[in-house]
């Protein structure tokens, strides 16, 4: 399996569609990370890019990020890229506890989001 999280610097970006990079993880059948990569993200709104497509080619199956408008989520969705939103910190950290089963989507777009003090966080 492979997971992208919209990333700025070492966390997760708030927006999608304007994220520096996507953090690309590959994940063993034991559900372990076993080895990751970036990939930048190509220059304006994530939901009129081929980013979707480009993630699909390289075997990611789930998306982890901030908000994200419905337009990028029915593209990603399109390709069967499962999305989770309203995730926030970093992103190893957050993706180890989408594999531990923590993380969920928040069911939310684009709206002001808020900050519980953890580390790392999907809304549920």
């Amino acid at each position: 399996m492979k997971i992208a999280v919209a990333t700025r610097g070492n966390d997760v970006d708030d927006h999608f569609g304007h994220c520096e990079l996507y953090t690309l993880f590959n994940i063993d059948e034991n559900n372990k990370i076993i080895s990751s990569a970036i990939l930048p993200s190509p220059q304006g709104c994530g939901c009129k890019s081929n980013i979707a497509a480009v993630l699909k080619e390289l075997g990611v199956s789930v998306m982890l990020a901030g908000n994200m408008g419905s337009g990028a989520l029915n593209i990603l969705n399109n390709q069967g890229i499962e999305v989770y939103r309203g995730c926030s910190g970093g992103v190893r950290q957050l993706t180890e506890a989408f594999l531990e089963g923590k993380i969920g989507d928040s069911g939310q777009g684009c709206q002001q989001h808020e900050q519980h003090g953890e580390e790392h966080q999907c809304n549920h």
